[in-house]
């Protein structure tokens, strides 16, 4: 099988196992930065050509990240056009990537997550505050990643210093719920198809509050519960994806939902649960692939 890995560095870690592991299994693989792609938008003949090349794969695997979004959903959209399998389509990475989107469809389907505001006029910031439950809260740029962009405001006057200093830079955040007794913990569930294959507990660094290992936290392995599954695999699915990243916290009313990540990194999850998700996802696109081939051979 020719399989495209669409990232931006072929050097990353999770680009380089995917590459590794699909080479293993006797795939011929390319990585394909999508900014230097440019499409041809045909009915009869959708094409992404690449510098002096038009590209031909059976499958492609979306690494793209959230600076990219906008483009790099243009370019899965375009293979999927020209009716190649995507690991993750493209609507489902757009809807993953719009927190409030996110949010909005995990509210829909009725799964858990903390009190989530969210408004445009600064008119309404004490309401803001006071529709999750007043301070401690959080408040989270839309486009934050990593950990980055997400603000504790321990005091209302922080919450509103924080929201006017966003509103100056005419960003668009989310105010959340601080579930205080998650004690700067998290779960990490890495969800392929139908499954949680591996998990992690996430805790903060001492005096931080984002559990992201980007952010200085550290990982352990743990057995979630049940329910945690099910809610892992519901939210994935929530947003059409195939391979999702689900952050859970537990609260005194349940697990939580914070986010839904439609490219979750291979490094913390293999490493500290032992498990080799790399081959699973290959193993994930193979059969789903093989299907959607035969059934377009059946068709014709």
């Amino acid at each position: 099988m020719k399989i495209g890995i669409l990232s931006r560095d072929p050097q990353i870690h999770s680009t380089q196992r995917l590459v590794s592991v699909a080479r293993e299994r006797g795939h011929e693989v390319r990585v394909v930065d999508v900014l230097s792609c440019f499409m041809n938008i045909n009915p009869n003949r959708p094409e992404v050509h690449y510098r002096d090349e038009i590209l031909k794969f059976d499958a492609v695997i979306p690494r793209i990240g959230s600076s990219v979004t906008f483009y790099g959903t243009a370019v899965v959209r375009q293979f999927e056009m020209a009716g190649v399998y995507s690991l993750n389509g493209s609507l489902a990475i757009v809807r993953a990537r719009d927190k409030l989107r996110a949010h909005q469809i995990l509210a829909r389907k009725g799964l858990g997550m903390p009190s989530t505001s969210f408004a445009h006029s600064t008119q309404n910031t004490a309401d803001l505050i006071n529709l999750v439950g007043g301070p401690p809260l959080v408040v989270k740029l839309l486009q934050s990643t990593q950990g980055r962009g997400v603000v504790l405001a321990e005091t209302k006057k922080a919450a509103e210093g924080v929201i006017q200093a966003f509103r100056g830079l005419d960003a668009h955040f989310l105010v959340q719920e601080f579930i205080k007794e998650s004690g700067g913990a998290d779960i990490r569930c890495f969800v392929i198809g139908d499954k949680v294959v591996a998990s992690m507990m996430r805790r903060a660094e001492e005096g931080d509050f984002r559990s992201n290992l980007h952010s200085g936290g550290s990982a352990e392995k743990i057995k979630i519960t049940p329910t945690e599954r099910k809610l892992a695999v519901a939210a994935s699915k929530a947003m059409g994806l195939q391979v999702a990243g689900v952050d859970l916290v537990r609260s005194e009313r349940g697990a939580l939902i914070l986010e839904v990540n439609s490219s979750p990194g291979l490094q913390g999850i293999e490493r500290t649960t032992g498990k080799d998700v790399a081959s699973l996802m290959i193993e994930h696109l193979e059969k789903n692939a093989a299907m959607k081939k035969n059934s377009r051979e059946n068709k014709g």
